[in-house]
């Protein structure tokens, strides 16, 4: 049996980055190991790419949540990249932090040493900005952040309605002021190619004879000996292999895989483990509990004129804008396609924003078209996204068999205030469409449509329409009191030599796209890890 200093379970966003840092100084041996394969990929190095590779079997665990009855019994795609660098691999790129008082509130649930003011300095180590080094900024991190471009995506009419409906502008949501209107950041790096955490933090490792990576390895149970963990078994080419960690185990596998590999190791939920013929080795009631997604609805509305960014989509300006973007880096293909995003509040009383919308100057089913062939119309839409929804949902074990898929219940809408949020977003939408020079541009509501104006009609609609963000977190819940599953160093409960760091600590889900802080949280972590003084808060 192989011995590791440390076993990462999951290359993606947190994983890669654990992956880099605990192999840096060159004094210990870890093994990351990721179920997928490869991200090299030229699809995903192209920033517009994701929205044809999305769905790619090959690249997606293919989870699906219960059926709800509160959304008419419908289901949710769940898509999780399951390839090196995880979801930064196969996501929207969105770079956002999240609001100041997402993190002093982890603190004040008792996540010691989470507070706004503690991890500000590991978003600033983590990044290269384009904004430069600075008191809100990293200089010289590992990863890229860009802004987009917006002028060919209908930034400057859009942001002018934003203004005149009422709101502000932000120069940076990340800065000091974090509500408003703003360009999107990316991380995309100055080539225009996609920076995933595998670009980022792994690629550079890999050449460090101390690091090694087993692709196509997919973790079936940790090994427990006497209340410590000290290995893990994984399955390869057909065959179960075990190797051993002499310092900790590490899982990195997500929202949804982390609970899922602790529960088939015996430490979760007493009676569910027993309902599978499991045996607790710690009865953790609160393991797959807490889980938290961002809801989201789409609004669109009917463009007057060819304006949209479906004009880019025709067959032959697409292959251009592809050979634009591979041989310069270039081009409305090397960069998302977002217009800009708005932070607001919809109570003039909270103490922060409560809903993200997310500017789209294109319908969200376009396609490729060709000149002389049937023509899609032109559309405008917006992302309605709620930040702190208060339903919580689950995540829990369908059978004792790792390969089988965890039984994942999202329990969205579960309290009128998520119902209540939605419709301010609704609202606001509205209001900026019905100023100019939007007013001018659209010939009408197409979802939810005029007709809905009461609230039982616009709760139909969210019913009807509702899906989710892919930011699902909370289900491995850090914190001080006993129900929660690991401490504020990330350590699981009742079991020496085991942590969890990903997005399933996270006590609530953050206001905004989650990405940026998983890595936040990985950089943070491995100095825990490996010991180190965590770097010091900011002013």
């Amino acid at each position: 049996m192989q011995e590791q200093d440390y076993i990462v379970v999951g290359a993606g966003s947190a994983g890669c980055v654990l992956a880099n840092r605990l192999s840096e100084d060159g004094a210990n041996a870890v093994l990351l190991l990721e179920a997928g394969g490869s991200d090299e990929k030229w699809l995903l190095k192209m920033p517009l790419g994701f929205m044809m590779a999305a769905g790619d079997p090959a690249i997606d665990w293919g989870y699906e949540s219960e059926p709800d009855p509160k959304t008419g019994g419908r289901t949710q795609p769940l898509p999780r990249g399951k390839l090196l660098g995880g979801c930064s691999s196969v996501n929207g790129m969105i770079y956002m932090r999240g609001h100041s008082g997402d993190y002093d509130g982890w603190r004040q649930m008792g996540a010691t040493g989470w507070s706004y003011a503690d991890v500000l300095p590991y978003f600033r180590k983590m990044e290269t900005s384009w904004h430069g080094a600075g008191p809100y900024h990293g200089g010289d991190g590992p990863l890229a952040v860009t802004p987009v471009e917006n002028d060919h995506l209908l930034g400057a009419p859009i942001g002018a309605s934003v203004l005149a409906a009422g709101f502000e502008a932000s120069e940076d949501l990340s800065g000091a002021q974090q509500e408003g209107f703003s360009r999107c950041e990316v991380t995309v790096d100055r080539r225009g190619r996609r920076a995933s955490t595998a670009q980022a933090y792994l690629k550079p490792a890999r050449t460090r004879r101390n690091l090694r990576v087993e692709s196509q390895a997919q973790t079936t149970r940790i090994l427990i000996e006497n209340g410590r963990a000290v290995g893990v078994e994984y399955r390869r080419n057909g065959a179960l292999h075990q190797v051993r960690a002499r310092k900790e185990v590490i899982l990195s596998a997500g929202a949804y895989g982390s609970p899922q590999l602790l529960m088939l190791s015996g430490i979760g939920p007493r009676d569910h483990l027993a309902e599978h013929g499991i045996a607790a080795l710690v009865d953790a009631p609160q393991v797959g509990r807490n889980l938290s997604e961002h809801p989201v609805l789409y609004m669109s509305f009917n463009a007057r004129e060819e304006t949209t960014f479906l004009s880019a989509l025709r067959f032959d300006r697409a292959v251009r804008s592809v050979l634009r973007w591979w041989a310069t880096g270039k081009g409305p293909f090397a960069t998302q396609i977002t217009s800009g995003i708005l932070m607001l509040k919809t109570r003039p009383e909270l103490s922060q924003p409560d809903i993200q919308l997310v500017f789209l100057p294109v319908r969200l089913d376009a396609k490729l078209w060709y000149p002389f062939g049937a023509q899609q119309s032109h559309v405008l839409s917006v992302m309605v996204m709620q930040l702190h929804p208060e339903s919580r949902g689950t995540v829990e074990l369908r059978s004792a068999d790792p390969a089988e898929r965890p039984r994942i219940d999202l329990n969205l809408l579960s309290t009128p205030n998520d119902f209540a949020e939605l419709r301010g977003g609704v609202a606001a939408v509205r209001r900026i469409f019905a100023s100019a020079p939007l007013a001018d541009m659209v010939s009408g509501e197409r979802a939810p449509g005029a007709a809905a104006q009461d609230d039982a009609s616009l709760d139909q609609f969210i019913r009807d329409n509702l899906k989710i963000t892919q930011h699902p977190c909370g289900t491995c819940r850090m914190g001080e009191d006993p129900a929660a599953v690991v401490d504020s160093e990330l350590r699981v409960k009742g079991i020496e030599g085991l942590r969890v760091v990903d997005a399933s600590v996270f006590p609530t889900v953050p206001g905004a796209n989650i990405n940026a802080a998983v890595i936040m949280v990985a950089e943070r972590a491995s100095d825990l890890i490996r010991g180190r003084t965590p770097l010091a808060p900011a002013d």
